[in-house]
């Protein structure tokens, strides 16, 4: 129970940790923050197949195959519906200055609480992790999560800076996000662990919602600003290192 605490305060804080290097850096190059992303999306993508979609096939016994792809074509769903109901990331707003600039309040706002509504299914992936018994592979789908939460921190902080809102309320509203993912850690863990008969479906949900996230949010956020290759390059970056890590981690 030790590490899910210390992972629940690490996914969110992730988020926040992100934060502060978005007011020391609040004109970051697109090369830098797409490449940054770039690489987190390759180690969400490793952590998604290898620490949650193939253990619940494993899991999932003689049903294992279909309710591994009913759960991950639920998990990308839901994250489908909230789409609809609270657009994201660039969806929402882009990353030009001119853009920072015009945006109005209130649209900083709906953007911020976009963000913290899809980091609690981020936050339960991270738990639900906790479910299979594999403590390594669990921190490996954590650290996938928490490599993501930094520059998405990192691109809570101009927006709302330039809309006018102050830097202690800046703040404020980003460590929400980081909540957020704190209390999806807890539940994802403690829905597991009530029952046991929903790991394989909770560990394709989340698998699901993971892969939703890099497909819909994050390659295309990389790839708008006319460094696909270098954008490529570094998501394969990101696979490989978390390939490594599960080899070496058995």
């Amino acid at each position: 129970m030790n590490v899910v605490w210390i992972t629940a305060i690490g996914v969110g804080g992730a988020t926040i940790f992100g934060s502060c290097i978005g007011f020391l850096f609040k004109k970051q190059s697109h090369k830098f923050s797409d490449v940054t992303l770039s690489f987190a999306a390759g180690v969400m993508l490793a952590a998604a197949v290898l620490g949650l979609i193939l253990p619940a096939l494993e899991y999932g016994g003689a049903y294992g195959l279909p309710v591994v792809i009913l759960g991950i074509f639920t998990g990308a769903l839901c994250l489908n519906l909230i789409d609809k109901l609270v657009p994201h990331l660039h969806k929402m707003m882009g990353t030009d200055d001119e853009e920072h600039t015009n945006t109005n309040l209130s649209k900083v706002l709906l953007f911020v609480t976009a963000i913290a509504i899809h980091n609690l299914p981020e936050g339960i992936a991270a738990g639900v992790g906790f479910g299979s018994g594999n403590t390594s592979q669990a921190l490996m789908i954590a650290g996938g999560i928490a490599l993501q939460n930094i520059p998405e921190g990192m691109v809570i902080i101009a927006p709302m800076l330039a809309a006018g809102v102050k830097p202690s309320k800046t703040f404020l509203c980003a460590m929400i996000t980081g909540l957020v993912e704190v209390a999806g850690t807890f539940i994802g863990y403690f829905a597991v662990s009530f029952s046991t008969a929903i790991l394989p479906f909770a560990l394709a949900f989340a698998g699901g919602t993971m892969l939703y996230v890099i497909s819909d949010e994050m390659i295309p956020e990389t790839h708008a600003h006319g460094h696909e290759r270098s954008a490529t390059y570094a998501l394969l970056i990101g696979f490989c290192v978390m390939l490594i890590s599960d080899v070496l981690l058995g």
